[in-house]
């Protein structure tokens, strides 16, 4: 039987580490890059393809993916309950078809959607008296 010396495995290790310490933080680095169509909102599965997208009913399209925050597929029923903060896209007849579940990274990000204020190019005339935006 052969003998391994002790330094090899010492050194292996020397060689590894620091390989391995570099892809994890290339990995913790690498941020996703969302549509800048993309808008933000709190889903919540009720009885896929039937969603609450901020409270309000709202419709899966055939064929909707899921990303979780480890950019996996993720099926809807495996998230049946559950309020989760997301960023989402719709496809032509206005139903979800893109849905992106966020870390608390992504989460501090800035992107219009839920608790938005309707940008405006009028007013009314009840909002005279109040000052300009």
């Amino acid at each position: 039987m052969h003998k391994r010396h002790p330094l090899t495995a010492a050194c292996a290790a020397l060689i590894l580490l620091p390989a391995l310490a570099w892809a994890q933080n290339a990995t913790d680095q690498l941020q996703r890059q969302f549509p800048d169509q993309a808008r933000r909102g709190v889903l919540r599965v009720t009885a896929p393809p039937d969603i609450l997208l901020d409270g309000k009913p709202d419709r899966l399209s055939p064929g909707a993916r899921i990303r979780s925050t480890d950019r996996r597929i993720v099926m809807a029923e495996q998230l049946v309950g559950q309020e989760l903060p997301v960023n989402y896209l719709r496809e032509g007849m206005g139903l979800v078809h893109e849905v992106w579940l966020l870390t608390p990274a992504e989460q501090a990000q800035h992107r219009a959607g839920k608790g938005e204020r309707v940008q405006r190019n009028y007013r009314f005339a009840s909002e005279a008296d109040l000052p300009a935006n």
